[in-house]
C-alpha cells in the first residue's frame, strides 16, 4: 500500500487524481456537492445605526435604499442587495456573532477608478490603499479599499 501511496500522492499534487481515489476505493471524491451555485442574492452586514449605514452606501455607493417586510432595510444595487441587520436587535435565523465592522466587500464598477476617487474625496471618505492591482474573481482587477461607518472594508474595483 505504501509503494502505491508513493505514486499516487504525487499524481494528486498535480491535479491527476482526485484524492478521492487516493483515500478511499468505495468512497470516490466529488468536486461538486450535487448541485451548483450560479450566483448571490443577498448578503447581511451588522450595523450600529441603520440610518447611517443607509445615508453612506446610498450616497456614497449609489446604492437604492429599500424597505421590505414591515421595516426592515436593505440596499440594491443591480440584482443583489445587502440586507441591514442592526446591532442586537437581528432578525432570526442570523449569524452565530453578528458583528459591526467584520466585513470585507468587493463591489466592482464599470466606471473609471479616477472618478471613483474623486466622488470619494468630494463625500469626505479616506481611501485606506489604492489604487491597486489585485485578482478579483474571474481575473486581474484595479482596487480602492476604503472603510464604511462601521469600518467594514470596501474595495471598489474594475477589471
Amino acid at each position: 500500500m505504501t509503494t502505491v501511496m508513493n505514486r499516487m500522492i504525487p499524481l494528486y499534487r498535480s491535479a491527476q487524481i482526485p484524492i478521492g481515489k487516493i483515500l478511499s476505493r468505495t468512497t470516490p471524491f466529488r468536486r461538486y456537492s450535487g448541485f451548483k451555485i450560479d450566483n448571490i442574492d443577498h448578503f447581511v452586514i451588522t450595523v450600529k445605526d441603520i440610518n447611517k449605514t443607509c445615508d453612506f452606501y446610498s450616497k456614497v455607493l449609489g446604492m437604492d435604499v429599500t424597505t421590505f417586510k414591515g421595516n426592515r432595510k436593505a440596499l440594491s444595487f443591480g440584482s443583489q442587495k445587502i440586507n441591514i441587520h442592526e446591532h442586537g436587535k437581528e432578525f432570526e435565523p442570523k449569524a452565530d456573532l453578528p458583528t459591526p465592522g467584520s466585513a470585507d466587500v468587493c463591489f466592482i464598477t464599470s466606471e473609471n477608478l479616477n472618478s471613483v476617487i474623486k466622488h470619494l474625496q468630494k463625500c469626505n471618505v479616506t481611501i485606506t490603499e489604492g489604487p491597486v492591482e489585485r485578482t478579483g474573481a474571474t481575473g486581474p482587477i484595479t482596487s480602492v479599499y476604503f472603510r464604511d461607518p462601521d469600518n467594514n472594508l470596501i474595495e471598489i474595483s474594475n477589471y
